[in-house]
């Protein structure tokens, strides 16, 4: 006569059916994620199955009834959101990697680099799991180095099938037979996996915009290459979302650039006491020390200072975020930084606009050369280094791959994520702009200013982040991967033009808030003006002549490109250097 046990199957069925079916309505089951005990969520049902005309009675808050035409914008889902952490690819919620023991034969392996950074240090990077997104020769340099590290696995997420152009510089194909056709990751797999067995390697040949944002919950770092902003920024805010590290990083032919947002990440610094003794304190706008303890070795005074870094977006720290104070207030320092920030950012906002597409042809570099000029001058910097000749060449050095900048810049990241793991060393912040032409790797700390950049640091924490940043109120968010929302964070807070187009989904003009008093708002295709009434500069033949490598040139003749010197780009002849950003 016992009955209880029926209903037991039908109660733990009903989420699974919810989370393979996005399309399912009704009543929330109970939950109990991480053993916390049931929970009662709201009530919500889905949007994208309402009638237009309905959803004003769902979202009184709203000023605005999204069109049936419109893209499907989706509201927070209680049901993930509330969660402590994400539920990791379905199945088991993540929990962060515990350091586990070191055997003897790790230690005799692993010898030289654990006189570097220590046993804890090389515990923590062999239980590290890392996704590795996209596999060209940026990314075949840092899935060398992490591998040779000894982390504990390495999975490599990519969709593309391997061309002529891969043969170039990745030199994982360079022993595959056959390589054309094959899945780029899988060719990579066999000759990435003997460089250390001990590592796992795994492969997903599935497209990164196929995954939920619980994906990322499963790995400790994050890294996504050679992928156009919009595609970083969905990444980043599921990473967010889920606790997770992010890197982001590209190469350009001779420039790159790497980004990193560990949210909130606590580091120890082991050094000699000094003359005068070291308190907590803030550091910097984004640094603080929150302990520190002494000891006694031999005859020295030792402490161990704990440190601890905030970190913005991708979405704020690549177009919103200006130079830090002590550029700004230095025109030295500013004529330093170089203009191959403006042209990234350009490019950035470039493919945002062209669904992911280079320039290409001459109205394309035009408004390449309008948005690089805004860009340039949005960050205070002086105009003559933006010069035709710098233009020109990031422009023609778009599409190519070359072996020695993809080493330099995979070699910089792989090293910050293994500083980063082992908790020893203090981490890039937050933004690195390679120039291969002069040889510098300049570090640029990017984050907002004024009340949006104290709201965007202060919601650094080891937690996942809530529904819109922690802000009240049905804010609704773009539409992005999976209908992953693109920044909750910002969009709680940030000033937003009517229909402006931010992280690939077009905001609708009913919930534009107020613009920040002088704020410039660039209106792309528009050639705007500057602050004396003159028109922005159009392009000259020489940069219409930098075309990016593999397209079609110009019709009309134009002038053959020269070679890029630091006169070109700026440096005035016979006067001292100006002092530099922080170079990795």
């Amino acid at each position: 006569m016992e009955q209880p046990p029926a209903p037991a199957p039908q109660s733990t069925e009903a989420p699974v059916k919810q989370q393979q079916n996005p399309q399912t309505t009704g009543p929330a089951p109970q939950m109990a994620p991480n053993g916390l005990g049931p929970m009662d969520l709201p009530q919500i049902p889905n949007p994208t199955l309402m009638d237009p005309e309905a959803m004003a009675a769902i979202l009184p808050t709203q000023s605005f009834i999204p069109d049936p035409s419109m893209m499907a914008i989706p509201m927070p889902d209680p049901h993930m959101m509330a969660m402590p952490l994400m539920m990791a690819n379905g199945n088991t919620p993540a929990a962060p990697a515990q350091p586990k023991e070191i055997s003897a034969d790790d230690i005799a392996l692993y010898d030289r680099q654990i006189r570097l950074w220590g046993v804890a240090a090389q515990a923590k990077i062999q239980s590290a799991n890392v996704l590795l997104i996209t596999m060209r020769a940026l990314a075949n340099e840092i899935a060398k180095n992490l591998v040779l590290a000894g982390i504990g696995s390495l999975t490599i997420l990519d969709d593309t099938i391997v061309t002529e152009a891969d043969l170039g510089a990745q030199f994982f194909l360079a022993g595959v037979e056959n390589p054309v056709g094959q899945n780029r990751a899988q060719a990579a797999h066999p000759a990435i996996q003997k460089l250390n067995p001990r590592v796992q390697v795994h492969i997903d040949a599935e497209g990164v915009k196929s995954k939920g944002p619980s994906y990322f919950a499963g790995f400790d770092v994050v890294i996504a290459t050679d992928l156009d902003s919009d595609s970083f920024n969905l990444i980043n805010t599921a990473t967010r979302l889920n606790g997770r590290k992010f890197y982001g990083a590209s190469t350009h032919g001779m420039y790159g650039f790497l980004f990193s947002d560990l949210i909130e990440h606590d580091y120890v610094i082991e050094r000699e006491v000094g003359n005068i003794a070291t308190q907590p304190k803030q550091e910097t706008r984004t640094r603080s020390i929150i302990d520190v303890k002494t000891r006694k070795e031999g005859t020295k005074n030792m402490e161990s200072v704990t440190k601890r870094e905030l970190f913005s977006t991708w979405f704020l720290a690549s177009d919103m975020a200006g130079l830090p104070e002590e550029y700004t207030k230095s025109k030295r320092r500013l004529k330093s930084v170089t203009p191959a920030l403006s042209c990234l950012r350009a490019l950035w906002e470039f493919t945002q606009v062209k669904s992911g597409q280079v320039p290409s042809n001459r109205e394309d570099l035009k408004m390449f050369t309008q948005i690089a000029t805004q860009k340039h001058k949005a960050l205070g910097l002086p105009s003559e280094t933006l010069s035709s000749e710098f233009l020109r060449s990031f422009l023609q050095n778009l599409g190519s791959e070359i072996a020695p900048v993809s080493a330099i810049l995979g070699g910089q990241l792989a090293q910050d994520v293994i500083n980063v793991l082992g908790q020893k060393e203090q981490p890039i912040q937050n933004m690195i702009i390679l120039d291969g032409n002069t040889m510098e790797s300049l570090m640029y700390p990017l984050h907002p200013e004024g009340a949006l950049g104290t709201l965007q640091l202060s919601l650094a924490s080891n937690e996942p982040l809530i529904p819109n940043g922690g802000a009240g109120g049905d804010v609704m968010m773009g539409v992005g991967m999976d209908g992953i929302p693109f920044d909750p964070t910002a969009m709680a807070a940030m000033p937003i033009p009517d229909g402006f187009p931010m992280g690939g989904a077009m905001i609708p003009p009913g919930i534009s808030m107020p613009i920040i008093p002088g704020q410039i708002v660039p209106v792309l295709g528009q050639q705007p003006a500057n602050g004396t009434g003159e028109h922005l500069p159009t392009p000259d033949a020489s940069i219409v002549a930098g075309l990016p490598a593999g397209t079609a040139p110009p019709s009309q003749p134009s002038a053959a490109p020269n070679a890029t010197s630091a006169q070109s780009q700026g440096q005035p002849q016979g006067e001292s250097e100006p002092p530099k950003g922080s170079s990795t």
